[in-house]
């Protein structure tokens, strides 16, 4: 089993990685939880597929599970779910004192960390993700949230779990669009922090089935457990996590969250932020094309059809990054850096 520690202001936990884990997560909930009763919070695509088996752990540790199901995609991330999904866990008799689990990818982590947050004021929680995506990036750090229709994520809470259980042998049941959406956010952190990452993924094909692949999600989770550590409430160094995601989070909204996953989008992103930064001299010449290849090896997107700029500006403008007049750009120098890049509302024009 790998361990990694996470550590912020508010809370200290550990991501606990190994193949086939979700058959000991009563005993790991055990040392952590001592109550009886557990609410699972998870889509329906997660909960035909493994609900049985998460519960079946879950009682052989002597815990009664709640299980609250909503339909699964990204348009259940709204606050109508919410409201469902609060009212049901009620209905199933949790109190502030039990526990919630979030089982599944993005969507049920932030939609059910964030109904753990507000729900009598506070419930503790632990994250189960089941994609890629989630196990080296959504699940860590806190951030729950749900969209609004003006933008993805626009509300939300920090709120640390009490641990985050990763069982990589759940990942063999994804479709390859959804492999490729969470290597969008591994090349996310090889370009803003590992170098050494980036050359690893440039030298063979390194997905689910690849010896590597539990090396290189620690290896995301440990550096987003870096970031975090310093900054919990994203406003300084933890802003790095952000590369590609001002413009991703704008394409998603564009075409209303169906035809691009969410690392699909943070691929464009990238390619988009970075070949303006590039243009204008901030960025090494040649990280660009680099960054295509990698991309095009993972079989994420790298070109964009023509969008209307005024509704991408409009997106933009309305994104979390925004600070009053400005909004903080995340470039590159190079492969492996990344820095923060303040510019003013009305220079937005030329990033389009």
């Amino acid at each position: 089993m790998r361990i990694v520690g996470v550590a912020t202001d508010s809370k200290i936990y550990s991501v606990y990685i190994k193949k086939g884990i979700i058959k000991e997560c009563g005993i790991i909930i055990k040392k952590l939880y001592t109550g009886k009763k557990i609410g699972i919070v998870t889509d329906s695509n997660v909960n035909r597929l493994y609900g049985e088996k998460l519960k079946a752990s879950l009682g052989k540790e002597g815990y009664e599970s709640v299980i609250v199901e909503f339909e699964a995609g990204e348009s259940s991330k709204s606050i109508n779910s919410l409201e469902k999904i609060c009212s049901l866990l009620l209905e199933g008799g949790i109190t502030r004192g039990d526990l919630i689990v979030t089982f599944g990818g993005g969507v049920p982590g932030d939609l059910g960390g964030f109904a753990a947050s507000v729900l009598l004021r506070g419930i503790r929680y632990i994250q189960i993700p089941t994609t890629l995506v989630a196990q080296v990036d959504s699940s860590i750090g806190g951030k729950v949230g749900i969209n609004l229709k003006e933008g993805k994520n626009l509300m939300g809470s920090f709120y640390q779990p009490e641990a985050v259980i990763t069982d990589t042998e759940l990942l063999t049941t994804l479709d390859e669009k959804y492999i490729a959406d969470g290597m969008g956010e591994v090349i996310k952190y090889a370009c803003i922090k590992d170098e050494g990452l980036f050359k690893l993924l440039e030298d063979g094909n390194h997905t689910i089935s690849s010896p590597m692949a539990d090396d290189i999600i620690e290896k995301c989770c440990t550096i987003k457990a870096e970031l975090v550590r310093v900054d919990e409430k994203d406003n300084g160094t933890r802003m790095l996590l952000n590369f590609g995601h001002t413009f991703g989070h704008a394409i998603e909204k564009y075409y209303d969250y169906s035809r691009y996953s969410h690392g699909e989008a943070v691929a464009l992103g990238m390619v988009h932020i970075t070949s303006r930064a590039e243009a204008m001299g901030l960025t090494q010449e040649g990280t660009l094309d680099n960054m295509i290849k990698l991309l095009k090896r993972y079989n994420l997107p790298y070109t964009l059809s023509e969008m209307d700029k005024s509704r991408i500006r409009e997106y933009v403008l309305k994104d979390k990054k925004t600070r009053g007049d400005s909004i903080n750009m995340i470039l590159l120098k190079k492969i492996g850096e990344a820095y923060i890049h303040n510019i003013k509302k009305d220079e937005i024009d030329i990033w389009l």
